[in-house]
């Protein structure tokens, strides 16, 4: 993350407290209360023998992990998959070749500052730049965060494009994570969408359930099911051990709330990277009501290279699964190929290139 995603870091304070009632929410004080320092969260873990693989400079893309994720965390299990997650490491370093900082080119499909049009009928818009958690693969870790609109009254050209369009059908409201906003502010912006005669969708895409479990709320799930706009909603785990705890409890009561709900996971080198993470993976996911949805082949965003997983192994990995879960708990396995219409499916038949 450059200095832009750096400002987009420093909004996490401001999230929490604009529009927020006194006193804050749970989850709003457990996202204030993140860890944010290498130091201590490997001390918390058992593990500070590992501080020596931690950058020293961190302003460009700092740690923040809330506890509830490290809670599911082993302690002083230096390959726990869930801490390779977070943890910065000296690797995100290295300047690769193949791999940029906008991989998949949202920049080039931006024609309104926090709009992105890549696809016939549906738009994406970047919300914010705050998150739960900072994913140390993160593709858009390099992204212009502060151009995008802050308030309502500046969303509004957006959704004068959007209401221009007839084809679009579909907003997904992305970022960063949409859900660090505050319940009043998603509100507004989602009834001022449903608005706009021929929006029939809204999808919420989050990691927050997974690592803040307690924004999972009565008024979160009043709000996406309160306008006519059909709401499906995708969550971001990547591996079996994120669901477990209150993320177990809280997803199973959003995948109950009536609106479907699907993962997608990102392959990932030294975290989900083998037949029985992925398997277990999509048992936990189905057994409490959410579709694996997608896995991703990783975008090659500068600083994670050491994540990469070969696509003939992530092959032979996600056609593994097909013998070990019934048809509808098998993720299909796509990478995002700019300038395409949809995301592309890697295992596919060769002459059906679209997912």
């Amino acid at each position: 993350m450059d200095k832009t995603a750096l400002n987009a870091f420093s909004q996490v304070t401001q999230t929490i407290s604009d529009d927020s009632p006194s006193p804050k929410s749970l989850w709003q004080t457990q996202l204030a209360e993140a860890w944010r320092s290498p130091a201590d969260l490997l001390d918390r873990l058992e593990l500070t023998e590992l501080l020596a693989s931690v950058p020293t400079d961190l302003h460009q893309f700092p740690l923040l992990v809330p506890d509830s994720f490290v809670q599911r965390m082993q302690l002083g299990n230096p390959l726990d998959p869930l801490l390779r997650q977070v943890l910065p490491v000296n690797s995100e370093l290295t300047v690769t070749e193949g791999f940029a900082d906008d991989p998949v080119q949202d920049q080039d499909a931006s024609p309104l500052p926090g709009m992105i049009h890549k696809y016939a009928n549906r738009v994406l818009l970047i919300t914010t730049g705050t998150c739960a958690v900072h994913c140390r693969y993160c593709f858009r870790r390099h992204f212009p965060y502060e151009a995008a609109p802050r308030s309502l009254e500046q969303w509004e050209q957006v959704l004068e494009e959007l209401a221009g369009d007839r084809e679009i059908d579909e907003v997904i409201l992305s970022g960063g994570d949409p859900l660090t906003w505050t319940d009043r502010r998603l509100e507004k912006l989602i009834v001022r969408l449903a608005e706009i005669p021929h929006l029939q969708r809204i999808r919420i895409h989050s990691r927050l359930p997974v690592v803040l479990p307690a924004r999972v709320t009565d008024d979160l799930v009043r709000i996406l099911t309160s306008t006519r706009l059909q709401p499906i909603f995708v969550i971001h785990a990547n591996h079996g051990n994120e669901i477990a705890g209150d993320a177990r409890e809280q997803l199973q009561r959003l995948a109950r709330s009536g609106f479907p709900v699907l993962n997608q996971a990102v392959l990932l080198r030294g975290v989900n990277d083998s037949v029985d993470a992925q398997t277990e993976l999509c048992r936990r996911l189905i057994n409490i009501g959410v579709i694996p949805y997608y896995v991703n082949q990783l975008d090659r965003v500068q600083g994670a290279a050491h994540f990469e997983v070969p696509v003939e192994e992530g092959r032979r990995i996600l056609g593994a699964l097909k013998a070990k879960l019934p048809g509808y708990a098998v993720p299909r396995y796509v990478i995002d190929i700019p300038g395409q219409g949809s995301k592309t499916e890697i295992n596919c038949d060769p002459s059906e290139h679209r997912c």
